[in-house]
């Protein structure tokens, strides 16, 4: 029988340790350093736990190396995680837009049927336990934790990302793998919200939207996104915001560009608003817009193009018209940061996957060693990706190198 440590008691973490104790050879033991397992992924869908997508294409990757995720997505793809998680007693669902959820919709219903499946002889959970330091032996590897040591034959690192550390974001991995010859990439906050000048957001705090989302470097589209925006104190937040935040990280010098109207081009909104015109001439400015975006939103898209509210509608002129049109369809913000690492639902970067095996995540420089989920070089999109590279992952690790 040999030792298998995991460290980490979040999505990858618990399910490599459920996958490597199907072999009644291995003795698993899986330390986490909070009070118990899986906390983060109690808050992940806003508590609904978006646990996949029907959509599993590469393209919804990031990293230095996106292949990398191809042999665990093939491996451990949408039909096998489902399967996984039906083994154990849970039923899930699927929405239109490709998300996949628990049943129930409760976050809680994934943690707790994982947390039963971790009850097996062969697993040892250790909570309030954490990895302080970690060195090779020649029989495996010696873990310093702060309930004592633990030797153990092969070891999986699963301790996630810097992201939402109040939800058990850490350094702790990107440490530990660091100390066996590993390093790393830049991190970033991704899903994330985003500051911006907040001149407008500000006064719009708590209206949402339906837009279409770009971030602009100089001239250049770089990425948009579709969906919810949120207007807060610091900036905008909300789905589509979460979409595109991982390019604001990563880049500077960018402004945001908000199109209000999506579904309508520049001449179509112009006709309606000229028709519009036609019946406001005896309206003040701040209702010409009524009908068309929220009131409060009108009345700021208005004041962005310079237009006082007080003044009569009869005296916009085309060229006003031709004004307001562009305001709605590129209402641009220029862009200060993101809210950081704290709010962050998910770390762009990490350990860099050059420096495993892709068919196997066993580390290429120390035999015995492999990584899953967030520490390394992967991230996902909004919607269901990140959790999927966690099972997958946290699946193909917990394999131990058996093809």
């Amino acid at each position: 029988m040999q030792t298998v440590l995991i460290v980490g008691g979040g999505a990858s973490g618990m399910t490599a340790a459920i996958t490597a104790a199907e072999d009644s050879q291995n003795r698993v033991i899986l330390i986490e350093k909070q009070a118990r397992v899986g906390k983060k992924l109690l808050a992940t869908g806003n508590g609904c736990c978006n646990l996949s997508n029907t959509d599993l294409s590469i393209e919804n990757y990031f990293g230095a190396d996106v292949s990398f995720v191809i042999p665990a997505l093939k491996r451990f793809g949408l039909d096998a995680t489902l399967a996984f998680f039906a083994s154990l007693g849970l039923l899930t669902r699927a929405e239109e837009s490709g998300k996949i959820y628990p049943y129930s919709m409760q976050a809680g219903s994934v943690l707790d049927i994982l947390r039963f499946a971790l009850e097996r002889p062969n697993i040892d959970v250790r909570c309030d336990t954490a990895a302080l330091s970690v060195s090779r032996k020649d029989s495996g590897f010696s873990v310093e934790t702060s309930s004592g040591r633990i030797l153990s034959d092969k070891l999986i690192i699963a301790c996630g990302g810097m992201a939402a550390p109040k939800l058990g974001g850490t350094m702790d991995g990107y440490e530990l793998l660091k100390a066996l010859g590993h390093s790393r990439t830049a991190l970033y906050p991704s899903l994330v919200q985003i500051k911006t000048d907040n001149t407008y957001p500000r006064a719009l705090k708590g209206i949402k939207t339906d837009a279409r989302v770009s971030i602009i470097s100089g001239n250049r589209d770089i990425r948009s996104s579709f969906g919810e925006v949120l207007f807060t104190e610091y900036g905008l937040s909300g789905p589509a915001i979460f979409e595109i935040s991982r390019f604001v990280s990563t880049e500077k010098g960018l402004s945001v560009s908000l199109d209000l109207m999506p579904e309508h081009g520049e001449s179509d909104i112009a006709d309606l608003l000229f028709k519009r015109l036609k019946n406001a001439k005896n309206l003040n400015c701040e209702n010409f817009l009524t009908g068309f975006l929220n009131k409060r939103l009108g009345q700021m898209v208005l004041k962005y193009a310079g237009i006082g509210l007080a003044i009569p509608c009869s005296s916009l002129t085309n060229d006003i018209i031709h004004k307001i049109v562009k305001s709605i369809k590129d209402f641009r913000l220029p862009v200060t940061g993101t809210t950081g690492f704290e709010n962050a639902q998910v770390t762009a970067g990490g350990i860099r996957t050059s420096e495993f095996y892709s068919e196997t995540l066993e580390s290429r420089l120390c035999p015995g060693l492999f990584a899953a989920g967030e520490v390394l070089d992967i991230d996902g999109r909004c919607g269901g990706y990140n959790l999927q590279w966690a099972w997958s992952s946290g699946m193909l690790a917990g394999k131990l190198g058996r093809l």
